[in-house]
């Protein structure tokens, strides 16, 4: 729910104040973002409709369940309403670019999501290769007296975690089209970098 709001608060902030052609630029990052995670769906052997498909449903989450699509679609008719409800049109539509704005935030959100979730696999990997040998040399330095170091234990342990925070972050949040394998294969280096590192240097006995 906080990435969502802060989704928000980016596509606003750039759709009203930095872009010239607003709401349009936004629309042209979903297209070619949606397009890219097609193809990436597609070259792994995945169906390429679950990217659309994640983006549907944290759409629907989001709007139809709590109402605010129907709300629109019903304010769109032209029909007579009651007075509540006319107040709350009245709302609706002095907010209409800014509600409009998030729905396309939204969806975005979901399909750099689905993207991103194509790259844990290799994220995995090597994590599990760079822990094993990272274990190995431990190993080797247990059986030859090396020295330990909880400080680049903990340093390498907890750089992994801010590393992999703010990779997905800019990501998802990036006002761009963006590309997740230009974020995630230089994001898995690093890892297996402080994985070997963290686990090369855990204490020799436990």
């Amino acid at each position: 729910v906080g990435i969502i709001f802060v989704a928000w608060i980016v596509d606003w902030t750039f759709v009203f104040k930095v872009w010239p052609d607003g709401i349009d630029r936004l629309k042209s990052i979903l297209a070619a973002d949606l397009a890219r995670g097609r193809d990436l769906a597609a070259w792994q052997g995945a169906v390429p409709d679950a990217v659309a498909g994640t983006a549907n449903f944290l759409y629907a989450l989001v709007f139809r369940i709590t109402g605010v699509h129907d709300m629109g679609m019903r304010f769109a008719e032209g029909t007579a309403l009651s007075i509540p409800d006319t107040i709350v049109r009245n709302t609706y539509l002095a907010n209409r670019e800014a509600i409009e704005v998030a729905m396309i935030g939204t969806q975005l959100l979901g399909v750099r999501l689905a993207t991103l979730a194509m790259v844990v696999p290799i994220l995995v990997l090597t994590y599990i290769v760079a822990g094993a040998d990272g274990l190995t040399q431990r190993a080797i330095r247990r059986a030859s007296g090396g020295r330990e170091s909880a400080s680049l234990y903990h340093r390498a342990k907890h750089l992994q975690v801010a590393l992999i925070a703010i990779g997905l972050l800019t990501a998802l949040l990036w006002p761009a089209s963006v590309d997740a394998r230009w974020i995630g294969l230089p994001l898995a280096a690093t890892l297996a970098i402080l994985t070997r590192l963290q686990w090369a240097y855990y204490k020799k006995h436990l």
